[in-house]
């Protein structure tokens, strides 16, 4: 029940805040969200770390159809539901000092994102989690296309018909597997892993859940439609997409393809890793030549989700342990950076690194949380980048060694766009636009707070987390017969 309870309380908490007055809508939603989150510490205090899935739940849905309303945790659940439980309540607190209009549908568009997304991590029906994976979707549609930019209604056009045009190939791919399954038809996940279909097929297959899950991560060539988005939608929605949605991607790599396609994989597995190390390289490249802060980080987030995909198709322990530890990572690291970003936005009015500058002459606090995230997300030694992406590099290293050499030029690239950003923004001579510029409000410390713990908790006892998953990894992976 306690899974159950992680995908109703946000649910139940968004109706409220949808129904309450807009001036109490912030607090609600922040009671709510920390309600949920100390329900994702009780799982996870009481995980056990083994291969088992956990605190499950079965009700029947088109139960003679053989589809059921079920979840279950398990390791590899497990850390994206504590992200998921730890990153919400603080992106919900970074809009404090920022109003918004229509406040109760704003922040309970937030809450009803978190719902779906703990279905989408917690579902063992594949048609449950169609449904939860297409449900995240429409929260984040409407957060960007009311409350973004100039040009939100064209983008946001644009990330809807690239979303759902690759969740049509992963439904017809999950019809087909529904109707593979012997004797009475079933839709439950772990049915699936027991198919056995030819090579040909499941290239066919592989190919349907990669485009569906590249376009959400992204991978290239699927990605164009993220660095606008990403842009142009308002912070809060730019947070959920690259700290916590993308990760559905990418799971869906591990909950899926690995175990039930793994000849489709042997076939086409080396393509979609080049395509993914082309987007690191890609992505980073394109970073360093960015100007506008936002845009930068978007970029620098399609150059680490490369190599994410890329460690999951090495199908080793290694490469699948450094995608888990490095979306939880990322996640962190990913959101203080776009809350850093709106901070200076909102006292300078302008994202332009060019334009900017002096800044930590006066912002001693936000000066030590930025350097902090940024050097996370470098991969510095003891910090929780440093780990992910040192597993994901062996990974790919193990598979093809000239792939790994390539792959660890993100380490080289990230540092330059990375340390580029924060020299040009903070340091140097004070422009007319940071003559005034103020530290850090209680409330802002509060948010950040809690992310820089987290990057060195990671990066000095990373064994805290890689423990929770391994056992599952591994039992995903012998699954995987040729």
């Amino acid at each position: 029940m306690l899974t159950l309870g992680l995908i109703l309380i946000p649910l139940l908490a968004g109706v409220g805040v949808l129904v309450t007055k807009n001036n109490n809508a912030k607090q609600l939603a922040l009671i709510g969200a920390l309600i949920e989150l100390a329900l994702a510490i009780v799982v996870f205090i009481q995980f056990k770390p083994n291969a088992t899935q956990q605190f499950g739940f079965k009700y029947g849905w088109m139960a003679s159809a053989g589809i059921h309303f079920s979840g279950a945790i398990d390791g590899i659940s497990l850390l994206l539901v504590m992200l998921t439980g730890f990153l919400t309540p603080l992106i919900i607190l970074s809009t404090f000092r920022q109003p918004y209009k229509n406040a109760s549908t704003f922040y309970a568009l937030i809450l009803f994102m978190q719902s779906a997304l703990m279905g989408v991590f917690t579902a063992t029906d594949a048609f449950l989690f169609y449904l939860f994976f297409e449900a995240a979707l429409i929260p984040v549609y409407f957060l960007a296309a009311v409350w973004g930019g100039e040009n939100r209604i064209q983008v946001t056009f644009k990330f809807f018909v690239y979303t759902i045009f690759g969740s049509l190939f992963m439904l017809v791919a999950l019809v087909y597997l529904y109707f593979q399954t012997a004797g009475t038809h079933t839709a439950d996940i772990s049915s699936l892993y027991k198919l056995a279909l030819d090579a040909q097929k499941q290239g066919w297959i592989f190919w349907a859940f990669f485009i569906a899950f590249a376009i959400k991560m992204p991978v290239f060539p699927f990605h164009t439609w993220q660095p606008d988005t990403y842009t142009e939608s308002p912070t809060p929605a730019t947070m959920l997409l690259a700290g916590i949605m993308l990760k559905m991607g990418v799971y869906g790599l591990i909950r899926f393809i690995l175990p039930i396609v793994p000849l489709g994989l042997a076939t086409w597995g080396k393509t979609a890793i080049v395509l993914s190390v082309i987007g690191l390289i890609y992505g980073s490249i394109i970073a360093i030549q960015q100007r506008d802060m936002k845009r930068l980080i978007a970029y620098s987030s399609f150059a680490h989700v490369g190599l994410m995909a890329a460690g999951v198709f090495s199908q080793t322990l290694s490469g699948v342990q450094g995608a888990l530890i490095q979306m939880l990572a990322h996640g962190i690291n990913v959101v203080g950076l776009f809350f850093i970003v709106e901070i200076i936005f909102s006292r300078t009015k302008t994202r332009n690194i060019e334009q900017l500058g002096g800044i930590t002459q006066r912002t001693p606090h936000l000066t030590v949380y930025f350097m902090i995230l940024m050097l996370g997300s470098v991969a510095l030694p003891l910090t929780n980048g440093f780990v992910g992406e040192f597993l994901l590099l062996k990974g790919v290293y193990e598979t093809n060694i000239w792939m790994g050499a390539v792959a660890g030029l993100t380490i080289i690239l990230g540092a330059v766009y990375m340390l580029r950003l924060v020299q040009k923004s903070m340091f140097g001579a004070k422009s007319a636009f940071t003559e005034h510029f103020a530290d850090l409000s209680f409330s802002e410390r509060a948010v950040l707070l809690p992310l820089a713990v987290m990057v060195f908790w990671m990066g000095l006892y990373p064994n805290s987390f890689l423990k929770l998953t391994e056992p599952a990894v591994n039992n995903l992976l012998q699954m995987i017969h040729y």
